[in-house]
């Protein structure tokens, strides 16, 4: 491992591989990448793979327009198979204020030129004519978004990355950030201390507990997230679209002749607790068969937990930490950083380079937002 590099990037998922990769396509190849696992086998792994549109604020709606085309090509430009299946995103709204509210939001989102619409339960019948709609008012469908693999998607980057002339360090935990007269001049890891300039914490949930390694506090918590995946089976068409149920947070998408579903717990406190939960789950299975109930026919494969990475208005938190100068926070992507990962990369490789990101204004991102309560909260959060 090298001693010395201009930039440093903490995490090797998604966030740090992106990043990593933009700096090297703008010349600058000094980077060394530090994960404390593998690359790709953090919360980009344990991800849904949702690729979406669909969000309340510009900034987020930016970010992902300038993303989804890079999905959308992915194979042409770095020679990867991501597996996207651009099969649109269904909202389930059950209430009327959920119908409103959304449809405040396709109006914004219009003008914004996504494409998406306001559908009726006749529509979503049939779309979907497995579900149930006796609750439901209304629903809205984007038919450009989807999902993809994740970890195909990181390897695409980080492959890239390397060819390039960045290194990454698999299996080297960081243990220090080293800082002089209140700007950062190295890092510690389990292999030695790597001098540096500029560090990027792109930690995903554990960017709090690195922050503090420098003084400073991020304000993302971890959050425990469960998904799980059936059997093969033939009862619902693989065609559907990503659907979620937004009251109760469950959704579903086809997965490997089968499917893969999820439910967040709104009651459990922050945690680093990654196992998985038996009583969530039959919560989770009973809520899906009460939506669709031809899933009670289903088989459940696997199940697995991760993390959400949370910020107090669900949006990240980008760009310099006051206090230390060359430090820099790319993470708490409360559930979104996958899809948004080919736009991050290139807004951090500009903050860092050009010192103001162009190709999307992050400014509304700031770490710094918190302490001064000028929050951006994201209405549409999973």
């Amino acid at each position: 491992m090298k001693r010395t590099a201009e930039v440093v990037i903490i995490g090797a998922g998604i966030t740090g591989c992106s990043i990593a990769y933009h700096l090297a396509e703008r010349g600058v190849t000094d980077v060394l990448v530090l994960e404390k696992d593998e690359i790709g086998r953090g919360a980009t792994a344990d991800a849904a793979g949702g690729i979406r549109l669909q969000f309340s604020t510009r900034t987020n709606i930016e970010l992902s327009r300038y993303s989804l085309a890079i999905w959308e090509n992915f194979k042409e430009l770095f020679g990867i198979d991501i597996a996207f299946h651009q099969q649109g995103y269904l909202f389930l709204l059950t209430s009327e204020d959920e119908v409103q509210t959304f449809r405040e939001t396709v109006r914004f989102q219009q003008e914004m030129g996504v494409p998406v619409r306001e559908i009726s339960t006749d529509d979503i019948r049939r779309i979907h004519p497995s579900l149930v709609l006796d609750d439901v008012l209304g629903g809205t469908l984007c038919m450009s978004d989807g999902w993809a693999d994740p970890y195909s998607s990181t390897m695409g980057f980080a492959q890239r990355a390397r060819a390039l002339g960045v290194e990454i360090a698999e299996e080297t935990p960081v243990t220090g950030l080293l800082s002089e007269n209140g700007r950062i001049t190295g890092v510690e890891t389990s292999k030695g201390v790597v001098a540096t300039s500029t560090v990027v914490i792109a930690a995903g949930a554990y960017a709090g507990e690195v922050g503090t390694l420098a003084g400073v506090e991020i304000q993302v918590a971890p959050y425990r997230r469960m998904s799980f995946v059936t059997e093969p089976f033939d009862a619902i068409p693989q065609s559907v679209p990503m659907t979620i149920d937004f009251s109760t947070g469950l959704y579903f998408h086809p997965e490997s002749g089968g499917f893969l579903f999820g439910m967040s717990n709104e009651d459990e406190p922050s945690s680093f607790n990654r196992t998985v939960d038996d009583d969530w789950m039959n919560h989770t299975v009973t809520e899906l068969c009460r939506r669709v109930p031809v899933f009670g026919d289903a088989r459940v494969r696997r199940g697995w937990a991760g993390f959400y990475e949370i910020t107090p208005d669900d949006n990240p938190v980008l760009g310099h930490v006051d206090g230390v100068e060359g430090l820099i926070v790319a993470s708490g992507f409360s559930g979104h950083g996958y899809m948004q990962g080919p736009a991050i990369g290139r807004c951090m490789s500009e903050l860092i380079v050009d010192g103001v990101a162009s190709t999307v204004d992050i400014s509304a991102f700031s770490p710094n937002r918190f302490a001064s309560g000028q929050l951006a909260q994201e209405h549409n959060v999973i």
